[in-house]
């Protein structure tokens, strides 16, 4: 509904006699700051300034007239330097919130499909907190894209080919012997751990193998537990298997865009003038081994004959160098670049007591992410990595974590979906049910609440559109807020007026709908007790 409004509030400027025959841009809806008396504010008088040369103020004084004509807008103000801002009709509201739905019509109209890979880490060790923060930003922006109606596939890459396997075997048999693995070997004690487990049977050669399979599984335990779940874990070995590699090399050669020097093959990125990346890099080393970087050119290749048309990658911060490289072997695979949306979330660092947590004991040189899970809690490090965007670094406060007070974020937000459950349970036992709707007569709290309910589809929409849930966490924690000041003002069970409890048990149930709804996208749980 507040789409079609934003629809008609377009076309109805758009044809207005002022603002006729002009280019002018789309509107935009912002919520409106906590400061003014309004509900939404637009800076459309702003964009339209410079097309029709005239002062903001004066464009949105004019657009303020027009819109107030408009059967759901109550008022329309202008303000300096052009800010239009509007107040909706209370009926509105109340509808608009009720409003149960969430796809876009914006993803109903976009028919390709898009792949969302995220951690990929190698099948080495156990995963880090780094990875969790991946799979957190990876399974949110999948969930929500689902749930506004986008086709949207989630993929973990596991690397288990390549010399990573023969590394892994010396480094277990050492810790076997009980000596430490070689320098440029895997650390940690989970090697000891596993060294304990190798089958009696099991030739020395095979070591490696055997262990990866291993780390695959606890890999694959840590993201069920974490609240994560792919669509497929896609094996590079498996594109060795259908010799991808040489496939994607000939593909590359036939476009003169693969050649030997030195005794090897390299990718002729440098002979595109518009492409990033800044040097030529090699494909096939001397010996015949294919580079990553020709494994990943067949993966992403292989991505594309899928059938997916975007393809989003999830990448660690030290994958800077990685995104300009592909964006040319995208290019030169006949795909346009921006089909390619790298995101890159940068470091995790955890603190405890105002310092820097030390590294973990059982992983040698990191904290995994069930270290953190068993500590904290899942729901606890799901929201806390919702909570900022991908490209700032992160301060995980571990004493913040701990908390089961209203200072903690995640223990706030779940907290009203408790409440709620219990006023729930109270009703039912005195034999009360819900209104269908709400009473019209709205109390300013229960308008601020009902207001923030009709932004939860534009919030997911914004998530989308930055690709980062950080959106929805703050939308939480503030949904929750306006819960609590309603809670503390509006009694809601009243015995003595029926007709007004009804109508605050039916925003009671829309509130913990949104809230369940909106932890779940996050990975969240939303319990009934607490």
């Amino acid at each position: 509904m507040l789409e079609r409004l934003k629809q008609e509030i377009t076309l109805k400027l758009k044809s207005a006699e002022a603002f006729k025959g002009y280019d002018l841009p789309e509107v935009e809806f912002s919520a409106a700051p906590a400061h003014t008396e309004a509900d939404i504010s637009l800076v459309w008088a702003m964009a339209a300034a410079k097309k029709l040369r005239k002062n903001p103020l004066e464009i949105a004084k004019q657009a303020c007239q027009i819109l107030r004509e408009i059967t759901e807008i109550k008022d329309a103000q202008a303000k300096a330097p052009g800010f239009i801002n509007l107040t909706l009709e209370d009926n509105f509201i109340i509808s608009t919130a009720s409003d149960r739905r969430i796809k876009s019509s914006e993803a109903e109209g976009t028919k390709h499909s898009i792949l969302i890979e995220f951690v990929s880490a190698n099948p080495t060790g156990p995963l880090h907190v780094a990875s969790g923060r991946g799979a957190s930003l990876g399974d949110s922006l999948v969930k929500i894209h689902r749930a506004l109606g986008y086709s949207c596939d989630s993929e973990y890459y596991v690397n288990d080919a390549g010399n990573q396997a023969e590394l892994l075997a010396v480094s277990l048999k050492a810790r076997k012997e009980g000596k430490e693995p070689p320098e440029n070997g895997y650390h940690g004690s989970y090697l000891i751990d596993l060294a304990k487990r190798i089958p009696a049977d099991l030739p020395e050669k095979e070591y490696g193998r055997w262990a990866m399979e291993e780390l695959i599984k606890t890999q694959q335990q840590d993201m069920k537990d974490f609240h994560v779940d792919f669509t497929r874990w896609f094996r590079e070995s498996d594109l060795h298997k259908a010799k991808a590699p040489q496939q994607a090399l000939e593909f590359l050669k036939k476009k003169g865009l693969a050649y030997e020097k030195e005794g090897a093959i390299w990718f002729g990125s440098t002979q595109d003038q518009e492409a990033q990346d800044d040097k030529d890099r090699v494909l096939v080393r001397k010996d015949g081994r294919p580079t990553y970087f020709m494994a990943d050119i067949a993966y992403h290749k292989n991505k594309y004959d899928r059938g997916y048309a975007t393809l989003i990658d999830i990448l660690g911060a030290d994958h800077h160098g990685y995104v300009p490289r592909m964006k040319a072997a995208v290019k030169a695979l006949g795909h346009e670049e921006k089909s390619f949306v790298p995101i890159i979330h940068q470091l995790v660092h955890l603190t405890e007591h105002g310092e820097q947590v030390k590294m973990s004991k059982r992983a040698g040189h990191f904290i995994t992410l069930r270290e953190l899970m068993n500590d904290v809690g899942t729901d606890v490090c799901r929201f806390f990595f919702a909570s900022r965007t991908p490209n700032a670094h992160m301060l995980f406060d571990m004493d913040l974590a701990k908390k089961r007070t209203n200072e903690n974020p995640v223990f706030y937000v779940q907290y009203v979906h408790a409440r709620i459950h219990s006023i729930s349970q109270a009703a039912q036992e005195k034999g009360i049910t819900a209104a269908t709707s709400v009473s019209s007569d709205l109390a300013p709290q229960e308008r601020a609440l009902l207001l923030k309910l009709v932004w939860f589809k534009p919030v997911l929409q914004n998530c989308v559109r930055d690709l980062s849930p950080h959106h929805l966490t703050t939308y939480l924690v503030e949904l929750a807020g306006l819960f609590h000041a309603f809670y503390d003002n509006c009694r809601v069970l009243d015995e003595n007026n029926l007709k007004v409890t009804q109508s605050r048990l039916f925003i009671c149930e829309r509130v913990a709908e949104r809230i369940k709804k909106g932890l779940e996208f996050i990975g969240v749980s939303a319990p009934d007790k607490m």
